[in-house]
């Protein structure tokens, strides 16, 4: 038989499944619209996306399908991930309205900037990709292929290496944002981060081989800003425990 203290600790358990249910069923019709656009604009889409390779191919060189369906999945595909990445600012206000409640006034302060510029750092890592790292390292792989050699991609593994790029990126990006959820909940100091510079710097440039393709000019173009990124997580982290130290 259930006793009363049992009741009162299901009722409010129940309530926050029922809470994140709707939420999470609201990004899910939030994908579902955004989708809708995208899969009828999904070949232009497509389009954009393959601009910087088709740009860089040799003459008579060019994108194709090799598979039956290539020519519609790669597309379709590209509108899911679009549409996914379109709704993630409502996704993330989904999940903050749904653990905002949980959270302490000192915890709210830091917790919404933090969103926001770990949302808007993941942008300018895949514009950054597709702007400045793309071109030169489809530029190099064309004039890196033997002579004799088409280079004729198919629009699937195109689609799949680009979309791992752009996460590397994104993700890589993110660097301040770890950088100062580590000093601001106390698990580093800013002061062990700054000594630890040159192992940071190493381990930097190994992600970096493996995240990118095996040739050193992209490497190199996800190492540099890494690092930059590092320095400015640095920064603000230092700022930002200055004046809560201040505050004191």
């Amino acid at each position: 038989m259930e006793t009363s203290d049992e009741k009162f600790t299901e009722a409010p358990l129940m309530s926050h499944l029922l809470e994140l249910r709707t939420r999470l069923l609201r990004a899910v019709v939030c994908v579902v619209i955004l989708a809708i656009p995208c899969l009828y604009f999904s070949n232009a889409l497509f389009e954009v996306l393959a601009a910087p390779l088709v740009a860089k191919l040799p003459a008579g060189g060019q994108l194709i399908g090799t598979s039956v369906t290539s020519g519609f999945m790669a597309p379709f595909k590209l509108a899911i991930f679009v549409a996914v990445f379109l709704s993630i600012p409502y996704t993330l206000y989904q999940a903050w309205a749904f653990v905002a409640p949980g959270l302490y006034r000192s915890e709210k302060r830091f917790a919404v900037p933090l969103m926001v510029s770990s949302v808007v750092l993941f942008v300018v890592g895949i514009a950054f990709a597709y702007t400045l790292v793309f071109p030169v390292m489809f530029a190099f792989f064309a004039q890196t292929t033997p002579t004799g050699v088409a280079m004729m991609t198919d629009i699937s593994s195109y689609l799949d290496f680009v979309m791992v790029l752009f996460l590397a990126f994104g993700i890589a990006f993110e660097l301040p944002v770890v950088v100062m959820l580590l000093v601001l909940t106390g698990i580093v100091s800013v002061a062990a981060l700054k000594q630890n510079r040159a192992y940071v710097l190493l381990g930097v440039f190994v992600i970096s081989a493996l995240l990118t393709p095996a040739d050193a000019i992209s490497m190199c173009m996800m190492a540099v800003p890494m690092y930059l990124l590092y320095e400015a997580g640095l920064l603000v982290a230092h700022l930002l425990v200055r004046d809560q130290t201040a505050l004191k």
